[in-house]
């Protein structure tokens, strides 16, 4: 799905169930790591989360945008827009909306990113950061290291 495929989605959805236009931008946003989306204050724009398309259905998708939805809608009417305002969870609770988005799945990352191998014993290093192969050498038999 596209950014334009989802501003008609929200489109959509707006109009559907809030009987009102949404006149802003939706967009995805990869740098969210734990929500499923953001209602941003000062411009009225919606940023989701690529990960609730990927990672669940389309349902998900849609209770995370009705969420942001609610927050939109409402702070534009000058109601309670928060998530302990009692304007919000009547109106998530009327339009169907997911109250909580689910966690995204971790991407695993490996704890090292260089390995290393002694030349004469065979002896395998791993660290995080560079080695200056010059200036160290194996703490086993002091023989010589060099990148794998």
């Amino acid at each position: 799905m596209t950014d334009g495929q989802l501003q008609q989605l929200v489109s959509q959805i707006s109009l559907h169930d809030f009987k009102r236009p949404f006149r802003h931008r939706a967009y995805f946003n990869a740098r969210l790591r734990t929500t499923g989306g953001r209602y941003q204050l000062e411009s009225h724009n919606i940023d989701i989360n690529p990960k609730m398309l990927t990672d669940f259905d389309e349902k998900t998708l849609v209770g995370v945008i009705k969420h942001e939805l609610c927050h939109y809608h409402l702070h534009l009417t000058q109601r309670g827009y928060q998530h302990r305002d009692a304007d919000f969870k009547r109106l998530l609770a009327q339009v169907g909306g997911s109250r909580y988005a689910p966690t995204p799945k971790k991407q695993t990352r490996l704890a090292y990113r260089y390995t290393y191998q002694c030349q004469r014993c065979g002896l395998v290093y791993h660290r995080k950061r560079r080695l200056d192969t010059q200036r160290y050498t194996c703490g086993r038999c002091r023989g010589p290291i060099k990148p794998v």
